[in-house]
């Protein structure tokens, strides 16, 4: 009955610390798991794939290059007309608006009337000249006599004096009131006593369309009163603003190309023909002159634009176009990340590095390790700039190893997979 007591006591107490033991090992195996998921997955700017994964959505690896592009500079501007392509159109003299011709939008020429204007002083201008002539008539057949008179001793010098005198008044007046008459856009040779002109023309002083129209039928008008706007805008300029530091990259004749603010579907071109000798306000940016080019239908005075100048070509880092992702507004490249599988890819000569023969076994073994494991690859931040035949240049933001391989063809798919998984692999 003892040796019963004894055997059951012994079972108990060894079925207890089966059962610690199994606890603590479970804890321990948990825990090494833990601290392992959490050191491979601790950087979440990366993604893995294995071999058989990469292969069936086609990711390529390649190299960061140097590549001769054309380079632009991509600037904000206004369309403007130079001052001497619009007119403020007004009248000379004092007068009523009897007529307008033209309404807003109407395409004028040069000389065209747009309106009429009615004054009776117009009237007494022209009767003046008219009565003016017959007045130099008598004058200088006045001159001729006292010159006759002096010449034969009968008449006073100061008498000839004063009909010269009077004879270069009439004159001056008359080339005054010719003048104004000019102004009034009536020809004096074709006026009579019977003919006199109550109503004179407002004409337009270039060729354009009519922006605004200021006055209506029955105002009063003077010298002082707009009566009309017009602007021309086949002479359409750009006033491009560039900063300091871009200035020396541009010349007279470069070639730009531009986009309304607006409406960025229609493409423009424009020449360089002034650069700018100061700065605008308080700001570092230097105006351009570029003069439009062709077709300027849709264009007016006061648009804003974007324009692109070509530059000339320059050797930059680049990457093929379609490595390049874009994650929450900033631009990505994925670099391979493992080392052990950066040694299992072709190099930048094409073949691949040549293991020791003396270590088969260990090659085996490693490219084993990476058909199962796959690759890392390690998204990198960079800035975009110009892009040419197909590949854009690139300035990483964050500092990648000389020689490293990165995606050229898939990036999409691996932006996709990191950003699904929150950068985790379960």
């Amino acid at each position: 009955m003892n040796k019963i007591l004894i055997f059951l006591a012994y079972f108990s107490i060894s079925a207890a610390l089966f059962s610690c033991e199994g606890k603590s090992g479970q804890e321990k195996t948990t825990e090494a798991e833990g601290d392992e998921h959490h050191d491979e997955h601790e950087n979440e700017n990366t993604a893995s794939l294995n071999l058989e994964q990469m292969k069936s959505i086609g990711v390529e690896l390649g190299k960061i290059e140097n590549k001769q592009l054309t380079s632009s500079l991509r600037a904000n501007g206004v369309l403007k007309v130079p001052n001497q392509s619009r007119a403020t159109i007004n009248s000379v003299y004092n007068g009523v608006i009897k007529s307008l011709l033209i309404q807003t939008g109407s395409t004028v020429k040069k000389g065209q009337v747009i309106a009429t204007l009615s004054n009776p002083q117009f009237i007494q201008v022209q009767e003046e000249f008219l009565a003016i002539n017959p007045k130099i008539q008598l004058a200088q057949q006045e001159l001729i006599r006292q010159q006759e008179l002096t010449s034969g001793n009968a008449g006073a010098l100061k008498n000839l004096q004063i009909a010269e005198s009077s004879l270069s008044e009439l004159k001056t007046r008359r080339a005054a009131l010719k003048e104004q008459i000019g102004l009034m856009g009536i020809n004096t040779n074709t006026l009579a006593s019977g003919n006199l002109i109550s109503v004179i023309s407002v004409r337009s002083p270039i060729n354009g369309v009519v922006s605004n129209i200021s006055v209506n039928l029955g105002n009063s008008v003077d010298v002082n009163t707009a009566v009309a706007d017009v602007v021309d805008n086949s002479q359409l300029h750009l006033d491009l603003f560039v900063f300091e530091k871009d200035l020396s990259k541009l010349k007279k004749g470069q070639l730009i190309h531009f986009t309304l603010t607006n409406n960025p579907g229609k493409e423009y071109d424009a020449e360089i023909f002034s650069l700018g000798s100061s700065f605008e306000g308080e700001s570092k940016a230097v105006s351009v002159h570029a003069k439009v080019k062709g077709d300027k239908t849709g264009l007016i005075d006061g648009m804003g634009i974007t324009a692109l100048i070509s530059l000339e070509k320059a050797v930059a880092q680049a990457v093929p176009t379609d490595a390049l992702v874009t994650y929450q507004g900033q631009d990505y490249i994925f670099i391979v990340s493992d080392a052990h599988a950066e040694n299992e890819h072709h190099d930048e000569s094409g073949e691949k590095h040549d293991h020791s023969a003396a270590e088969p076994h260990d090659h085996k073994e490693k490219e084993e390790a990476v058909a199962a494991k796959g690759i890392t690859f390690e998204r990198i931040p960079v800035a975009k700039g110009t892009t040419d035949v197909g590949y854009t240049e690139i300035t990483p933001l964050k500092d990648i190893p000389v020689g490293s391989q990165i995606v050229v063809k898939g990036a999409f798919f691996i932006l996709a997979k990191q950003t699904n998984t929150g950068g985790h692999e379960h």
